[in-house]
């Protein structure tokens, strides 16, 4: 039993052994592979050229695949190679020497075994994997993003791009460093930094390719960042409107109208409206009677025609409440559909982010103060409550529910006061350090 349990030991510890002394092999065999797959990518599709939107006539979502697989052949190059250099050092201290022999299993002939020199294969290897890695050994600082100059009202291009779509670019010798919004400040003013900056960049020689690059890239992004806002509201408005016309509709439909079982009113509220307008037409066709704009008529016809009006506002009635279902589960879908798109779309955001954050933060100061006292007076200032119970009105009648006056109110007293210290949370944290220009506007503008 002893001998069973120690032959298991002693196999299971040459087994790890002989898995550690191959994990050198195999982690650069694997990041060798990538290597070659991003060499048949650029040899098939980019006539042997670096995988980039300037070589290739693709479009967006063509480019967005090959940035893809670009971006996943280099993660597992950079794990793979990360493997290696560990196991290697650490094969080096258990066996400083490993020899590795081919042998041609369906022949017996001893000129079939071929003797390999590791070494240089492990070179070949990594000279190989070396020239693919500095076609992309900018890739992470060429993701430029947007970055505002606090203390001007331009916008410019630094290498730190944020990805477009998976699309990325080097900026070859742009020599534009990455700055924060919320960035600390250096020793001299951002100014004079910036017009050094810009002098380097007029006196490159490349910056006119540099700048129709930059102009591209900034196209490109615009074209995203609008057509998937685009997408945001019209994908769920037609969903929306699809599953409530021809999926839930009709199951609506077939169980509420003409079933006898089923409630005419959804709530109090659209009863008591009922009955109030009955009451106003049967008042309203006996005064027509009385000052003489109408024949004189006797009780049963009134009471016949205030019957066919009833039938009218209850046929109104039930269609209103079974609109009102309706709406609750074609939004429920909407909402699953524009839950879906931001999933699967964490690439776009990014873009949409990046074009928001160069929009807004690229306004002038006075047009920064002016949406802001805008926005603030809109849904916090001293008339929002007015706006917000028509609000809230009006998705009390949208999804069939009673209104409720101290829930309003209730909201009302809350829900602005929150809102109100976010915007000046914000315009101290951030607005105060991004444009310290645009706040005293505001503070000037405000009083």
């Amino acid at each position: 039993m002893r001998n069973s349990i120690w032959g298991s030991i002693q196999s299971y510890f040459s087994n790890a052994n002989q898995w550690l002394l191959k994990t050198p092999g195999r982690s650069l065999d694997e990041a060798y592979a990538a290597a070659q797959k991003i060499r048949e990518i650029e040899n098939a599709n980019f006539d042997g050229n670096r995988i980039s939107e300037d070589h290739g006539n693709y479009g967006v979502s063509a480019q967005n695949y090959f940035q893809g697989e670009l971006k996943k052949y280099l993660d597992i190059i950079k794990i793979r190679l990360a493997e290696f250099k560990l196991s290697s050092s650490v094969v080096r201290l258990s066996n400083s020497k490993i020899t590795e022999i081919e042998v041609d299993e369906n022949s017996n002939s001893l000129s079939n075994i071929n003797i390999v020199d590791q070494p240089a294969l492990i070179l070949k290897k990594l000279q190989f994997i070396d020239e693919t890695l500095n076609k992309y050994q900018n890739r992470e600082s060429s993701k430029q993003s947007i970055v505002i100059l606090p203390d001007s009202n331009q916008t410019r291009l630094s290498p730190t791009f944020s990805r477009l779509n998976g699309v990325v670019e080097d900026s070859e010798g742009a020599g534009l460093e990455a700055r924060s919004i919320s960035g600390k400040s250096g020793v001299l003013p951002r100014s004079i930094l910036d017009t050094v900056d810009r002098i380097k960049r007029e006196l490159n020689p490349d910056s006119e390719e540099e700048v129709m690059r930059n102009f591209r890239r900034s196209k490109v992004r615009t074209f995203t960042a609008v057509r998937f806002i685009l997408i945001l509201i019209i994908a769920p408005l037609l969903v929306q409107q699809m599953s409530k016309n021809f999926v839930i509709g009709p199951v609506v439909d077939h169980y509420r109208i003409g079933n006898e079982k089923v409630d005419i009113f959804i709530n109090s509220e659209l009863e008591e409206e009922a009955l109030n307008e009955l009451q106003k037409f049967e008042q309203r066709l006996r005064f027509e009677i009385l000052i003489g704009r109408s024949e004189p008529k006797s009780d049963e016809e009134i009471t016949e025609q205030v019957k066919e009006k009833a039938t009218e506002i209850g046929e109104e009635s039930q269609q209103v409440s079974s609109d009102a279902v309706k709406n609750i589960f074609a939004d429920m879908t909407a909402l699953l559909a524009f839950t879906l798109v931001i999933i699967n779309s964490k690439r776009e955001l990014e873009v949409v982010k990046s074009f928001i954050d160069q929009l807004v933060y690229g306004l002038s100061d006075s047009a920064k103060a002016f949406f802001i006292i805008l926005l603030t007076d809109m849904f916090v200032g001293f008339h929002s409550p007015h706006g917000w119970e028509v609000v809230l009105e009006s998705l009390s009648k949208h999804f069939g529910l009673p209104t409720d006056r101290n829930f309003i109110f209730l909201f009302i007293a809350t829900f602005p006061v929150i809102l109100d210290t976010i915007f000046k949370y914000w315009i101290f944290r951030y607005l105060n350090r991004a444009s310290p220009s645009s706040v005293a506007t505001y503070k000037n503008m405000n009083e």
